[in-house]
């Protein structure tokens, strides 16, 4: 295993605090604080996020970090940090017990357990993040919470989540 350069362990440092805004603290002004001017969020299966600084405030306000449901659990599978690239394939694990803009719009809580593989590309530049890239597998989510039938699908549900741990 390589030793991280001092630019690489920065980026490190500055994706694991960005995480503490978002999940931990759920505070979207520090959360944007991580990032440059025009930096952007794009939730790949859903098409959620946001760009610019405004924009970013504005979702992590009203879309993400007040709809975290309280057992959220993050339990990390693989890093790979590159020049100015991060990528970090982990398990999320939570009880669907409010809204959540950015996994399930317009969806009413279901009180259902989720367990997710998901990856996110985070591009860095100036020391701030510039943007992310998350994705998931949808349709494993929409089986969890019960909307939609796996029946004939080629859909695993949880178990690709536990396949990837």
């Amino acid at each position: 295993m390589s030793e991280l350069t001092s630019e690489q362990q920065a980026m490190v440092d500055l994706w694991e605090q960005h995480l503490v805004y978002e999940f931990t603290d759920h505070d979207a002004d520090k959360t944007v604080s991580t990032m440059v001017e025009d930096a952007y969020v794009n939730h790949v299966p859903t098409m959620i996020g946001g760009s610019t600084r405004e924009g970013l405030r504005q979702f992590y306000g009203n879309h993400f970090v007040n709809q975290v449901p309280p057992d959220w659990k993050i339990t990390p599978v693989s890093r790979t940090v590159g020049r100015d690239l991060l990528v970090d394939e982990m398990i999320n694990e939570f009880t669907h017990t409010n809204e959540m803009d950015w996994i399930f719009p317009g969806i009413a809580p279901t009180g259902k357990k989720v367990v997710l593989a998901v990856v996110v590309v985070a591009h860095f530049r100036d020391g701030k993040l510039a943007h992310e890239h998350i994705y998931w597998d949808q349709a494993s989510a929409l089986v969890q919470i019960g909307l939609l039938d796996p029946t004939g699908l080629p859909v695993a549900g949880a178990a690709a989540a536990e396949k990837v741990r």
